[in-house]
């Protein structure tokens, strides 16, 4: 055998190696980032069924002729602010933006139910109390799915960051995904006082 072969062969064996290993990494990155989107789109559509049920709340409610029409309306506003946002779930400030309408509908929906207390009727309505109580179970849904979801993405920011995968990640433009933050203030626990007459 020549000896000039003996290069050229190391050569290619090393190039071959190399391009698999560029092929196995960049796919890798495609299969996270792929699963962090699938993820993505089980949160939308936990927030879809929440908002359907809060449609429907809504319209229970309304039937309470005496009912406060300005906290009803906050609502109907909150939810249409909600639902007109349109996410990249690569998007940093798309995210940002959904999650503040996301807590602006919470914060609605919960002086809705706050407010309900003062109406008895409503409150013993069987259609009311089975919304609320989806509503409920709908809210932890929307928590494990954003949970997931952090995951998802937490992973996939980590591999794309590593030594050596982050050369294929420069180069092939994998870029950080957004994560679900908690509200601003959500870290100072809340001032419980009790009445006791």
């Amino acid at each position: 055998m020549k000896k000039w072969l003996i290069p050229l062969l190391v050569l290619g064996v090393l190039a071959f190696a190399l391009v698999g290993w560029y092929i196995r990494t960049n796919n890798t990155f495609v299969d996270m980032r792929g699963q962090a989107v699938k993820q993505w789109a089980n949160v939308e559509s936990s927030y879809q069924r929440r908002n359907d049920l809060i449609g429907n709340l809504v319209k229970t409610v309304q039937g309470a002729a005496d009912f406060e029409r300005g906290t009803l309306t906050d609502v109907i506003e909150a939810r249409a602010k909600a639902t007109q946002i349109q996410v990249n779930p690569e998007n940093a400030q798309q995210l940002a933006e959904f999650q503040q309408a996301q807590t602006g509908l919470s914060s609605a929906l919960s002086r809705l139910l706050v407010t309900v207390e003062r109406y008895p009727d409503l409150k013993a309505n069987q259609n009311f109390l089975e919304l609320q109580s989806q509503l409920e179970g709908t809210e932890n849904r929307i928590n494990v799915e954003r949970n997931r979801f952090n995951e998802a993405a937490g992973e996939y920011n980590i591999a794309i960051e590593k030594i050596p995968g982050n050369i294929v990640a420069g180069f092939a433009n994998f870029d950080k995904m957004p994560l679900f933050e908690s509200d601003p203030g959500a870290e100072e626990a809340p001032d419980v006082e009790f009445n006791f007459d």
